[in-house]
């Protein structure tokens, strides 16, 4: 018990510092975010606008920012706690919680699932390449695995693009869905989101899949050499438990570290891939939201971040002792 307050306060403490810095980095662009809105209004109209001083001090108001930055601080720590992220700012009037929750479901769909399917097939693949009884032609795909883990993601998007949708016309070339659909929870819809989220997920899985095997590699070469292998071939254990039971199990525990924080930072890895093409997600209302400096819609897709990169860390230490035993031993 007394383990779990401890990493309790490690995980607010850390959300607290992490949420400080997302505070005041954005404010220390040279760029307004009043200005910004000002002008992007400006251009809509195509005209001029009277009263624009009027205009940028109503604006502040309503957004807090004539207050002191001290002021600012403390009331954004406040309003995270009560999971209020204020207004948007560039999507006025709509609320920056609103915002983020309509384009999270499209980031964990599409870069979750193809990095667990990255993860489970580069660790099958790293590990059966660091085994001595594996297959030659199952060896050979190791620089396969070199070259596509030196690839970014959206490199691999832009030449998927090129074959599969100007090409070879299999796949749509960009977007969630239809410009014509509405979206609905129906199985045509999810028909056409799925076909529209191929190509974004097929490169995701490419460019990861390489990562995850020469990871699982390297870790299952430094455990095929321990003792406790030895001593389980030793009583007899048949070459399929001794891989997955002692080989597998012992190799996966920083594997999974990897696979929790990568988790956590999906949109990182989610925005040039969203942009590429064209993807309502976290990515692309974070890159849009740094484009129109939205402080507050910047802040809400951050802290959703560090909110879950803290969670899922918090979780996965209190999950260790049930993937190493040794851990628990250590500990009890």
């Amino acid at each position: 018990m007394i383990i779990i307050l401890k990493r309790l306060v490690l995980l607010l403490a850390v959300v607290w510092a992490a949420a400080t810095l997302n505070f005041v980095l954005p404010r220390l662009a040279d760029r307004n975010p009043i200005e910004e809105r000002i002008a992007q209004t400006v251009g809509q109209t195509g005209g001029a606008i009277s009263g624009i001083e009027q205009m940028v001090e109503a604006y502040k108001s309503r957004f807090g920012l004539q207050l002191p930055l001290w002021r600012q601080y403390l009331n954004a720590m406040a309003d995270a706690v009560r999971m209020d992220l204020g207004v948007s700012i560039a999507y006025f009037p709509r609320r920056v919680f609103d915002i983020v929750i309509e384009a999270l479901p499209w980031t964990i769909c599409l870069v979750g699932a193809a990095t667990l399917i990255a993860f489970a097939i580069g660790s099958v693949m790293g590990a059966l390449a660091a085994w001595p009884r594996t297959p030659r032609w199952i060896i050979g795909t190791v620089p396969i695995s070199m070259v596509l883990a030196a690839i970014p993601f959206y490199l691999v998007g832009l030449v998927l693009v090129y074959v599969f949708a100007y090409v070879l016309r299999w796949f749509p070339s960009g977007r969630g869905y239809g410009v014509a659909t509405m979206p609905s929870w129906s199985w045509p819809f999810l028909l056409e989101m799925l076909h529209h989220s191929m190509l974004p997920a097929l490169s995701i899985v490419l460019a990861a899949t390489g990562t995850w095997a020469l990871g699982m590699r390297a870790l299952m070469i430094m455990v095929r050499g321990q003792d406790f292998m030895t001593y389980a071939r030793a009583n007899g254990l048949s070459e399929r438990r001794v891989f997955w039971q002692y080989g597998v199990r012992n190799a996966m525990v920083p594997q999974v570290t990897t696979l929790v924080l990568t988790m956590g930072n999906i949109v990182t890895g989610a925005v040039l891939v969203e942009r590429v093409f064209g993807y309502p997600g976290i990515g692309s209302l974070l890159f849009d939201a740094v484009q129109l400096v939205d402080y507050f819609l910047i802040y809400g897709c951050v802290f959703l971040l560090i909110l879950t990169v803290g969670i899922s860390l918090f979780l996965l230490d209190l999950a260790y002792p049930l993937l190493d035993p040794r851990i628990r031993a250590s500990r009890s």
